[in-house]
């Protein structure tokens, strides 16, 4: 058996990262996911927040999707978000006021208010610190 798999975390702008990898870690629609290799083919939905990959010098990096979709082939895995980037480019002050923005727009609901977007948009800020999270738990 094979002892890593490719893995592509694509965003809609842009490849954020493309190589072998040993496992891939994330939160699917349905709960944690562990992907290693000969995997059985899937395809899930993904929440926002932290995609964990490791490596064969047993190494691990983090990523931050979006949620987008995460499929599973034989010897390939790859991560289609709508937005995804290395967890090191997260501006964490902005991801904490994005954080309280959509969390009062919950609180308030204006007559305008599309409790959709904002519950998008919570869940999104709270992915990223979530990530941010599990990113300062690696470098300990």
């Amino acid at each position: 058996m094979a002892t890593t798999m490719h893995c592509d975390i694509v965003s809609a702008e842009k490849e954020i990262f493309s190589g072998p990898v040993t496992m891939v870690i994330a939160t699917g629609t349905i709960g944690e996911l562990g992907i290693l290799p000969g995997h059985a083919p899937l395809l899930t939905g993904i929440k926002p927040g932290p995609v964990r990959l490791q490596f064969e010098d047993g190494e691990e990096d983090v990523f931050f999707a979006s949620g987008g979709f995460l499929e599973v082939q034989p010897s390939v895995v790859t991560i289609l978000a709508d937005t995804a980037l290395h967890a090191d480019d997260i501006d964490e002050a902005a991801a904490l006021e994005a954080q309280g923005q959509a969390e009062r727009a919950l609180a308030e609901q204006a007559a305008d208010f599309n409790f959709s977007l904002a519950t998008a948009q919570l869940a999104e800020a709270a992915g990223r610190q979530r990530t941010l999270e599990e990113l300062r738990k690696r470098r300990r």
